[in-house]
């Protein structure tokens, strides 16, 4: 937990999400101790670009686990950034026990999209359902 991850947060959130605010420090602090996500964190340099968080836990039918929340800055877009962040979340995934990895992409997320299906994932029919608290 530092400073420079805080500051991260404030910059990249804001570029993944317009509805959800920026983590502050004792969420931020939550997501580091907790055993059930791992966050992976890119830098260019000194400086924080990217993010990822893989979601791991067991059912009665085996280990899960989930990318949520990939971002990369705009200025490093393009160069591989996410692929490497996906990359490291899938082989702490294999070393878990899953037997395979979700993530879910906004259509709209062209770029994103192309990334996935690139590496391998693929998509599923399924409905998605949200039950709003």
């Amino acid at each position: 937990m530092t400073d420079d991850l805080v500051e991260a947060m404030d910059r990249l959130i804001p570029q993944l999400s317009s509805s959800n605010p920026p983590p502050d420090r004792p969420a931020l602090e939550e997501i580091v101790e907790s055993e059930a996500t791992t966050l992976f964190v890119a830098c260019h340099g000194d400086r924080i670009v990217g993010a990822l968080t893989l979601v791991a836990f067991r059912i009665p039918t085996g280990v899960r686990t989930r990318i949520e929340d990939v971002v990369v800055d705009e200025s490093v877009r393009g160069q591989r950034v996410g692929e490497r962040l996906s990359a490291a979340a899938l082989e702490k995934a294999r070393r878990l026990g899953a037997r395979n990895t979700d993530l879910t992409s906004r259509p709209s997320r062209q770029a994103a999209n192309r990334l996935y299906a690139r590496m391998g994932f693929e998509q599923r029919e399924s409905n998605v359902y949200r039950y709003t608290l």
